[in-house]
């Protein structure tokens, strides 16, 4: 099963997956829900699959990035936030900011919180989880080396696109790709994460509380690279699916 959200009615509701049909379901996946319709999911507009208080982050957690950026590993992860206003979902524009200058791709996996979490124990982390999704952590790269910390950089708007769907699947295993108008920019497995999936809740419970919905991004591999107007960018995840987004200049 794959949980969704959609455009449906002229509101947003949450629905499963399953063969090619939506089940809208009443409530919301965090809690108690039942089966309400059903929709095609050719006809199914999807949005973003939940809608997150907040986006950590996670960066310099592939040994392949960290090597790129002439960086060291690091002994505990490096953690920073996107607001919730940067999330859109599959289809929607990423946007150029004037004057941004270099805006980058990193293709990642995203974990998606299914119970408020506080100091969550490694071995517990699985029963919090929802499941995992595709994400982009969109950077605007030369405003990051300017400022020489990264919230500027990483919270325009738009810049945080994740879906299609979010699926429970072992995060550990998984190839992940990024293509950007159909040729393959970043390719790693992960298993190449310097923090594991369950680690990086756990650390991050420790710090902040986790609701139902937050996201946490988990890094991304090497090869990044930068995004132009007029590119399509998707983020592959072997067991979960592709998000793809197009890039737009902002308009005058």
């Amino acid at each position: 099963m794959k949980l969704v959200r959609i455009i449906h009615d002229g509101g947003v509701r949450y629905g499963m997956v399953e063969d090619e049909t939506v089940t809208l379901i009443s409530g919301d996946p965090f809690s108690a829900w039942r089966a309400n319709g059903e929709v095609p999911l050719g006809d199914a507009k999807l949005v973003c699959p939940v809608q997150p208080s907040k986006v950590v982050c996670v960066g310099l957690n592939y040994r392949t990035h960290i090597a790129e950026m002439g960086n060291t590993l690091h002994t505990d992860p490096v953690i920073f936030l996107k607001p919730p206003t940067t999330v859109i979902g599959p289809a929607e524009p990423i946007v150029i900011p004037k004057r941004a200058g270099r805006v980058d791709y990193e293709a990642e996996l995203a974990i998606v919180m299914g119970k408020t979490a506080h100091h969550v124990a490694v071995e517990d982390v699985a029963s919090h989880v929802l499941g995992y999704t595709c994400g982009n952590d969109v950077t605007a790269r030369r405003l990051q080396h300017i400022d020489g910390q990264w919230t500027r950089a990483k919270s325009f708007d738009t810049f945080c696109p994740i879906g299609p769907w979010v699926v429970d699947v072992d995060p550990g295993k998984l190839m992940l790709q990024c293509l950007v108008n159909g040729e393959v920019r970043q390719q790693a497995p992960t298993s190449d994460m310097l923090f594991g999936p369950h680690e990086l809740v756990s650390f991050v419970s420790d710090v902040m509380t986790l609701l139902p919905g937050d996201v946490i991004l988990t890094g991304t591999p090497g090869g990044i690279g930068e995004l132009h107007e007029g590119d399509s960018v998707e983020v592959r995840i072997e067991g979960i699916g592709s998000l793809v987004n197009p890039v737009v200049a902002e308009a005058e």
